[in-house]
């Protein structure tokens, strides 16, 4: 239920965006994302104004990805390319210099505090949107260069940003509030690869993966053996496979260990289009309403937010929202 609101409230916004001061011969501009990630946060950054497209389709692996020459071209016609960086796509530099483009490249983790590895030297986590905190640094990041390439329509932008920060702060609350339904000794996740150390530090889960940061990394006996180890360590109930990843191997190490799969997680793409995960915050929801769960052997329909359900927290931002635009409506009409 509380997704469905969450889609009716961006709705509104960009309802609102096309009432006040958009023309629809306005000539659009193009935003090129690495990843489906940021081109949802930047369609709703943007509105209608842009074209917003995306390099590694959905479903994909970036970490092992291969550019096509259909990227290419995508990347020689784009005006604003929005990248990850933390090493997270290794092969876009490569690609954006062979493309010709004059595009404004903006990496949108640079305000993030990346977690560094504790094996490799200068290596850091890739996977910051995890924490739904850094979700709104990357919306920062990506409204920022918004203005900068649309000046004229700052005010436009500024009323998307604050309406979909609101958005993600929601968010933010609703997993700290939805974790601690998970016993604390229960509060273990595994999954396939270690795409969840923000989302673990952030909300408090302990994190164990069979592959590591990157899905180029295979997994070794010595990586079954941990995990099976902290399944028997801490009584984990349930493991999690990853909709990038071939689970065959989690499903074994269940299997063995006598312990269910928890259910399918989105991290590093979002989820297929009529999916719970086909929205950032859709997918942050439908990943914590999973693991919650499965973890905790209970319906998270009543997860609550502090003396509030989560639905009644959400009509009353979509009250909120209504209020906003009927005053507007009432500001335009009466000038």
């Amino acid at each position: 239920m509380h997704t469905r609101i969450l889609i009716l409230i961006v709705g509104l916004f960009y309802t609102c965006g096309l009432t006040f001061g958009y023309s629809q011969d306005t000539p659009k501009y193009r935003i090129l994302a690495s990843a489906s990630m940021w081109a949802d946060m930047a369609k709703n950054l943007a509105g209608d104004k842009a074209i917003v497209d995306v390099i590694v389709p959905i479903g994909g692996d970036p970490h092992l990805y291969e550019p096509t020459p259909g990227d290419a071209k995508k990347v020689s016609n784009a005006d604003l390319i929005l990248v990850n960086g933390l090493t997270f796509e290794g092969w876009i530099n490569e690609l954006i210099a062979g493309s010709g483009t004059d595009a404004k490249t903006v990496v949108i983790t640079n305000e993030v505090q990346p977690i560094r590895s504790d094996i490799y030297k200068d290596a850091t986590d890739p996977h910051a949107w995890m924490n739904a905190a850094n979700g709104l640094l990357y919306i920062k990041a990506i409204h920022e260069a918004i203005i900068a390439h649309d000046p004229a329509n700052v005010d436009y932008y500024k009323g998307l940003y604050e309406a979909y920060r609101d958005l993600i702060e929601g968010l933010d609350n609703y997993i700290k509030f939805a974790v601690k339904k998970v016993p604390e000794q229960q509060r273990v996740l595994i999954t396939s690869h270690d795409a969840f150390k923000y989302y673990g530090q952030a909300y408090g889960l302990k994190l164990e993966a069979i592959q590591g940061i990157s899905t180029e990394s295979e997994a070794q006996t010595s990586d079954m053996i941990r995990v099976t180890d902290a399944i028997t360590k801490y009584q984990v109930p349930a493991v999690f496979i990853e909709s990038t990843i071939n689970p065959k191997m989690l499903k074994q190490i269940a299997k063995d260990n006598g312990v269910k799969i928890g259910g399918q997680l989105y991290a590093d793409s979002l989820g297929e289009e009529g999916s719970p995960g086909d929205t950032y915050i859709g997918m942050m929801t439908y990943n914590t309403d999973v693991i919650v769960n499965a973890l905790s052997n209970a319906n998270t329909t009543d997860i609550k937010f502090g003396d509030e359900t989560t639905d009644s927290y959400l009509y009353l931002i979509l009250g909120l929202v209504l209020l906003g635009i009927m005053g507007l409506v009432f500001l335009k009409l009466n000038k």
